[in-house]
């Protein structure tokens, strides 16, 4: 059988199938970098961010130096020599990107909204940073493009939130995921696995407690062990265990069949910067783990939500 949500040999909802459809066109993410920072560095939550991020997340924004137009229209540049007729999302990805006064959200989000073939902003943030001012102004944003929040997760168990540093909670989580679709704003959320200490059957519980909430997309990530980083200082003073390729790879598989099929899988690893990477290698070759997802998923016969339909 054919995955309803594919046109190709992929057996799970990818963004590339789903952008497509949405807008009849290639579609591409422009990453930024806002200048924000986030409430668990700058000491209103927390100090020093999440244990695996290096200054913050986002390494692969913009340069905050230059303002957001250029930013954007650096990266467009390049991609509009291969693919003249492209559109575009505003990905603010760097820090918590709802982590200021609502003027300044305003300022930023629609100096690059009214460019030419921009068909949506994606705002990367925490459950913790969206005001109810915020989610007012999200809501009149929604209705003028296509709008994504981004809510970093990682895990639902709050042992391995403590340790990584998240400084929110589950319920706050929830409670932001409510809020927004109250809005009907699109919610994806991110996850990681590999986390310190976690087990599969964890990891697979973090999926089916998402499964069940009304989002609309997943990034599964893969956890980088980067320099300078509190988790390079832990890892290189008390290894833990670093999840294999083959070990990932079937943790996934295991997790797409938890998802439902409209469940937008907009990213399935992660994307480290070689010169920092520690651990775990192989993951610089991100399109050998997926082709290896699709090899695996093809040898057991599984689609994503597979697991779903034996549940009902």
């Amino acid at each position: 059988m054919a995955f309803l949500y594919s046109d190709s040999n992929k057996r799970y909802h990818t963004l590339d199938y789903f952008y497509k459809h949405k807008f009849n066109s290639k579609v591409f993410k422009v990453s930024l970098n806002g200048g924000f920072t986030c409430p668990n560095i700058d000491g209103t939550k927390g100090i020093g961010g999440c244990i695996y991020c290096k200054g913050g997340s986002g390494e692969f924004g913009g340069n905050p130096k230059d303002n957001l137009v250029k930013q954007f229209n650096e990266v467009k540049n390049m991609i509009s020599k291969k693919w003249p007729n492209s559109k575009y999302i505003a990905y603010f990805q760097a820090n918590t990107n709802t982590y200021a006064k609502v003027e300044v959200l305003k300022e930023k989000y629609e100096a690059v909204l009214n460019l030419p073939n921009v068909v949506g902003i994606n705002i990367a943030t925490r459950a913790d940073a969206i005001t109810d001012e915020c989610l007012d102004y999200l809501e009149e944003l929604s209705k003028k493009t296509y709008l994504t929040v981004e809510l970093g997760l990682q895990t639902i168990h709050e042992s391995t939130s403590n340790l990584i540093n998240r400084c929110h909670t589950l319920k706050e989580f929830h409670d932001m995921v409510i809020s927004l679709r109250k809005r009907n704003i699109n919610v994806v959320v991110h996850i990681i696995n590999g986390l310190p200490y976690e087990t599969k059957d964890m990891m697979i519980e973090t999926v089916k407690y998402l499964n069940n909430l009304d989002i609309q997309g997943i990034k599964i990530h893969m956890l980088s062990v980067v320099k300078d980083t509190v988790l390079a200082k832990m890892y290189m003073e008390n290894p833990f265990h670093i999840l294999t390729k083959e070990e990932y790879i079937d943790i996934v598989c295991n997790q797409l069949e938890y998802l439902r099929p409209e469940i937008v899988i907009n990213r399935i690893t992660g994307d480290p910067n070689k010169e920092d990477l520690i651990e775990p290698n192989w993951l610089v070759k991100k399109f050998c783990v997926l082709n290896d997802i699709d090899k695996e998923m093809k040898k057991r016969n599984i689609y994503q939500g597979d697991k779903i339909k034996e549940m009902n």
